[in-house]
């Protein structure tokens, strides 16, 4: 096994560890008797619906993924390979911030030879574009519904800040500047800095903000409804507007605190909007809870690994030396 497969495994592995403490908390503090309850008369149509509408979520995000290629003017990568090497990321999903998905830059990198400082920099712009278009769905949700907007100001917020940072070139430079200045190993990422600054300054130019913000609306707007369809698997009425406010707002929360996945922050916020504010409950709302996240954040592990076997069998030497070595890519592509 090479190390980028370890280290990711590793991680896989710790954060699994960690969703299985998260939800057998939550499960044993509202009883496993009462939890086997409600699942043994949930309608599980719901929950196949749920993962298929999580895999719409990463299909429109593809487009968007595409959509930043092109503005990169990066070409040679073929519809299938750009398709498995974005499912790819999800492999580390489950890391602070997803910031893990840069991994699908390595992927790209080892399959084409594309420099990873020049594809980075899109996983800066996803992660700003999908919280343009979840603070678009909380205020969409909380028409006629008090309480929420808070996250939505702290989204916009740090959207903001990295839209003023990255559209002053004088700042940005200064930034990087000091960290050149700093000892070890951060001297030598000025150069790769500078690079990726240049690629992040193209994708959030706000000719290139539009299509994908709207792409980021319609795919969240998926696993929006992805909770919505499993509360119906439960019985539960909870209209869709509803529930795309208690989602979006529970995704922005995991989103800007640094745990893995958002595991224990999305949750408990999740759950607690169920039972207070959706009147769900108690159980059910736990047990909505676990369903809705297995079928959009575990549900992308899978198709993570499914993509990267399948891209590995495409290009047999993928992943096959470890960071940091010098070998050749699979294609002098551009």
């Amino acid at each position: 096994m090479s190390a980028p497969r370890g280290l990711a495994v590793r991680r896989i592995l710790v954060a699994m560890l960690l969703g299985v403490a998260v939800y057998g908390g939550f499960a044993v503090w509202r009883g496993l008797g009462k939890m086997g309850d409600e699942l043994a008369r949930f309608q599980w149509w719901a929950f196949a619906a749920a993962c298929g509408l999580a895999f719409g979520n990463y299909l429109v995000r593809w487009l968007r993924w595409e959509f930043y290629l092109a503005r990169l003017q990066i070409k040679g990568v073929g519809r299938m390979d750009s398709l498995l090497t974005f499912l790819s990321g999800f492999v580390l999903t489950v890391t602070p911030g997803k910031v893990g998905e840069v991994f699908k830059s390595l992927v790209l990198f080892e399959t084409h030879g594309v420099p990873v400082a020049r594809t980075a920099p899109i996983v800066v712009a996803e992660r700003a574009t999908d919280v343009i278009g979840v603070v678009v769905l909380i205020v969409a949700g909380s028409l006629g519904f008090s309480g929420g907007l808070l996250w939505a100001g702290l989204g916009a917020a740090a959207v903001l800040v990295l839209l003023v940072v990255v559209s002053s070139r004088g700042l940005s430079t200064a930034l990087i500047g000091l960290l050149e200045r700093l000892p070890g190993p951060f001297r030598k990422l000025g150069p790769k800095l500078h690079e990726a600054y240049d690629s992040l300054a193209t994708l959030v130019h706000p000719a290139n903000l539009l299509v994908p913000t709207l792409l980021s609306i319609a795919a969240w707007s998926l696993e929006c409804t992805a909770l919505w369809v499993i509360l119906r698997g439960f019985g539960q009425q909870t209209s869709l507007g509803l529930s795309t406010f208690f989602y979006a707002t529970s995704t922005l929360a995991g989103a800007l605190v640094p745990v893995p996945g958002g595991l224990g922050v999305t949750e408990t916020s999740l759950q607690g909007q169920l039972q207070e504010l959706g009147h769900v409950g108690a159980t059910t709302a736990t047990a909505a809870m676990i369903l809705v996240r297995f079928a959009t954040l575990w549900f992308a592990v899978l198709v993570g690994f499914l993509a990267l076997s399948a891209l590995k069998r495409r290009h047999a030497g993928l992943l096959a030396s470890a960071p940091g070595d010098e070998a050749s890519p699979a294609h002098a592509g551009g």
